[in-house]
């Protein structure tokens, strides 16, 4: 690198200033479009979950299941929807185990 004088700054100013440019349009290519997230109506729910649809409505009732409600229209979120399945987990045998002796070893104390 060369060394910097006060006359050439201005100039290693305007490069710097062209490569970020550069660099900033690169990623922006690579990212591409910003996704709008996906909705789904109460048919398209229930034929993403492979439920029918009064089990959507039953949920939907029970407040089971995450819903947008717009005047009588039900929506729902893609996201909401996998995170909603994916926290329905049942833990293992061997998870539990972990669970309970981690519970028994906090113990109580006693106030003195």
């Amino acid at each position: 690198m060369e060394n910097l004088t006060f006359e050439k700054l201005p100039q290693a100013v305007s490069e710097l200033h062209n490569k970020l440019s550069r660099i900033e349009q690169l990623l922006l290519e690579r990212q591409g479009p910003e996704k709008e997230e996906e909705m789904f109506t109460v048919a398209q729910a229930a034929a993403f979950l492979k439920i029918s649809v009064g089990t959507v409505y039953l949920k939907v009732s029970s407040r089971e299941i995450p819903v947008n409600k717009r005047g009588k229209r039900l929506y729902f979120y893609k996201s909401e929807l996998e995170e909603w399945v994916k926290g329905g987990r049942k833990k293992t045998v061997s998870e539990l185990q972990q669970e309970a002796q981690q519970y028994a070893g906090k113990g109580t104390r006693h106030r003195r």
